[in-house]
Parts: structure tokens; sequence; C-alpha cells
């Protein structure tokens, strides 16, 4: 599938469903709310995501360079590399693109969205030297980003401000919910991908999943097993919040300033390093803001239309028509809106906080769908924008696929822990 599809259909459903609310209901503010739309997401492509971002690829890219030359990367990649090589077989081995993916993943469990992106960016950078057809996505390419999209979070920390933000009087309560959630849908994008690319599921394999499960588990019940700050009557290192906010900025301050140590142990002039690797970040941005811009404004039509309200409101009565339980239907919107729009999913569970309540069953499940998978169609505009590449072949279907099992699974694991 081409990117050029996607972006058509998305303007030719808001233009449908426009005329319709203009014929049957009236609706004689739908053309000025789309284009006033149009702009605002043209602006806000560059202003709210553009640029704040090239802050944070800018240094990372610099890091990364710095990482790179001082040979932690390929480091990383090594400790790996018997996983790695398995669902990346096209990569060779000790390839640096190996080892920025691990950064990528890593920053993503840790909540670190700021740090994901640019090693993120750096990996497709790296995956696209390989790719032989440099306008459609390879393999492996699809791969990273659907596993990217899976959204695999140990450490939750947005979901968690916003929920105590919100009222919550226990906001750390969706963590292992959350998990695992996040887990199914991790695990799920590799089996869908992998069967697609007729993967070698082989012991090896199968063994290093099965840890990662049971590692994830076991951290989740160590942080399940934490109190909460609320009922500690002294600051304390050891509650959820604060161990869960410490962790993760602890983790990532310390491989920065490995990176930078490491580098000039190995006699690296560290600085002009870093300046080499930053000014290839800003180059990433340039390449990258026509296609955030493009999908974003398309993405922004299909919402304002009310394409996007039809499709909850024709999946509520579904559910409702076949009988099944409609008491999680008020928090799909969230689940709907995640995979086009993470600022638009996350108003609509600010929104349920205020009509439910954030400790409600509706708010603890949107929370979970929050957190429990990334903005799919961001995310391939992003990245494979960076790298040009414009076929995108199942990457859509298939991260959109592992999102669906994500969110049947937070159904199922909030009616386990809230209902």
């Amino acid at each position: 599938m081409a990117l050029n599809y996607v972006w058509i259909v998305f303007f030719v459903v808001g233009l449908v469903i426009a005329l319709f609310r203009l014929i049957v209901f009236h609706d004689y503010e739908i053309f000025k709310k789309l284009v006033e739309g149009i702009f605002d997401a043209s602006k806000s492509s560059v202003m709210d995501i553009g640029l704040p971002l090239a802050g944070a690829m800018i240094f990372f890219m610099g890091l990364m360079n710095i990482g790179e030359k001082a040979g932690a990367v390929n480091f990383l990649a090594r400790i790996l590399n018997p996983f790695m090589k398995r669902l990346f077989p096209e990569v060779p081995d000790k390839h640096p693109a190996m080892g920025e993916m691990v950064m990528n993943f890593s920053a993503n469990m840790l909540g670190l969205d700021n740090a994901a992106t640019p090693f993120g960016l750096k990996a497709m950078e790296s995956l696209q030297t390989l790719n032989p057809n440099k306008e459609t996505a390879s393999n492996s390419q699809i791969m990273f980003l659907v596993l990217h999209t899976s959204g695999l979070t140990l450490i939750p920390l947005s979901i968690i401000a916003y929920r105590a933000s919100g009222g919550s009087t226990n906001p750390t309560n969706v963590f292992v919910p959350l998990m695992l959630a996040t887990t199914v849908a991790t695990v799920a994008s590799i089996i869908i991908t992998g069967i697609y690319q007729r993967l070698r599921f082989d012991k090896v394999l199968v063994l290093w999943l099965g840890g990662i499960i049971v590692s994830i588990g076991l951290f989740a019940m160590f942080i399940n097993s934490l109190p909460s700050q609320k009922n500690v009557a002294e600051p304390s290192l050891f509650t959820k919040e604060t161990f869960s906010n410490v962790l993760g900025n602890c983790i990532l301050f310390f491989i920065i300033s490995a990176f930078i140590i490491g580098g000039f142990v190995r006699k690296i002039n560290v600085f002009d390093a870093f300046i080499d690797g930053a000014k290839q970040g800003w180059d990433v941005i340039i390449k990258v803001i026509p296609y955030l811009v493009g999908l974003l404004v398309a993405i922004r039509v299909f919402r304002d239309s009310g394409a996007l309200d039809a499709i909850i409101n024709g999946i509520s009565w579904c559910f409702i028509q076949v009988g099944i339980t409609s008491d999680f239907v008020p928090a799909l919107p969230v689940a709907i809106m995640r995979p086009f729009s993470g600022g638009g999913a996350r108003g609509l569970m600010l929104d349920i906080f205020k009509v439910h309540g954030a400790d409600s069953f509706i708010g603890q499940l949107a929370s979970t769908f929050q957190g429990s998978a990334d903005t799919t169609f961001y995310i391939i505009a992003l990245y494979f924008g960076s790298v040009g590449i414009k076929k995108v072949r199942y990457a859509i279907w298939a991260g959109m696929l592992a999102d669906l099992l994500g969110v049947i699974a937070a159904i199922m694991i909030a009616y386990i822990f809230f209902a």
C-alpha cells in the first residue's frame, strides 16, 4: 500500500461525510470547520510537533554519533544479537541498526518519548542503507515500525501524571494492566509480522520471547507490591509514583553520561562527534516535516468531518445489537482515536476523566487504551517519511491488527482488574 492511497481515502471520506451533513442535517458550518482545521493542523504539525521534535532530535542524533564511534551501540547489538537477528534476518550481525533499534525500544519501554523518536529515526536511516528498493519499505523496516507502534511500555509516566491531574486517588493502579496489555500487543505484532515474513520461530526466538514476557511479569509484580505515595507518611523512593519517575529518568541520564564518558575514554573528540551527528538531526527534521503536515492534515479532515464519530457510533451500535455488554463502549473513542492522533486520544481520555471520573471503570480502561498502543499513522509518516519511503506495503494493516489485539486484551484485562 502507498501512502498516496491512504492520504486520498482520508480526504475523500471526509468530503463525502461533510456533504452528507450539509445536505441532510443542514450543517452550514461544516466546511468552515474543515478549512479552519486544515490551517490549524498545518500549523500545529510544524509548531507543536516538528520544531519541538527538532531539539530532541538534534541532541540525541549527536549522542548516537558519539555512541557509534565509541562502540557502545555495537556493544548493545552484540548482547541482543541472538534475539534481534531472528526478528531481523536481513540485517547483518553487529550492524549499527541493531543497537539503534535496541536504544529505541529501551527508551519506549521507559516512557521516554523524546529520546525514543531520535533513536528510532536513526535506526530507520541505518535500515534504509540495507534496503535495495529505496521507495519501498523492507521487511526489516516494517518489523521495526510495527514493533514500535505496539507501544511496549514498562513505565507509563505520562499516563500516571494525567491520572493524578485528573483527580485520581490512586493514579498508579493502571500500571500492571497497562503493562500486560502493551505486552500482548507487542507479542502479537511479532507473531503477525513474523508469520507474514515467514520468520523461523525456533527455540532461541521462543525462549527469548518467553524470557521477555516473564521478566515483564516479574517487574509488574514488583511495581504492584510497592505502596502508593498517598499511603506513605513521608516521601519515599520506594513508592510506585516516585520509583517509576526516578527509574526512567535515571537510566536515561546514565546512558547519556556513559556515551559521553565512553567516547572520552576511547580518545574520541566527543564534542566534534556530537556536532557531526547533530547536523544530521536537523537534516532529518527537514525531510520529515512535509510528510507530517500532509498526513496530519488528512487525519484532521477525517476527524473534523465526523467520519471518526460515525465509526465509533457504528461500533457501539453493533455491540449493543448483538447483546454484548456495552460497559466499555464509552472508552472506545480513546482506542479508536489513538492510532490517528495521540493528542486527540489524550483529549478524549481527559474528557472521560471529567465525565466518569479517573478512577471509574471507564476512566481506568481509557487510561489502559491510551498507554497500550501508539499513534500508528503518525509513526508511519514520521519514520518512513524520514527516509523517503512511499510504498509501505503491509505495514499499516499489520500495525492496526496488532493495535486491535491490544485493544481486545486491554478490555479483557480491565474487566479482571477494575470491574
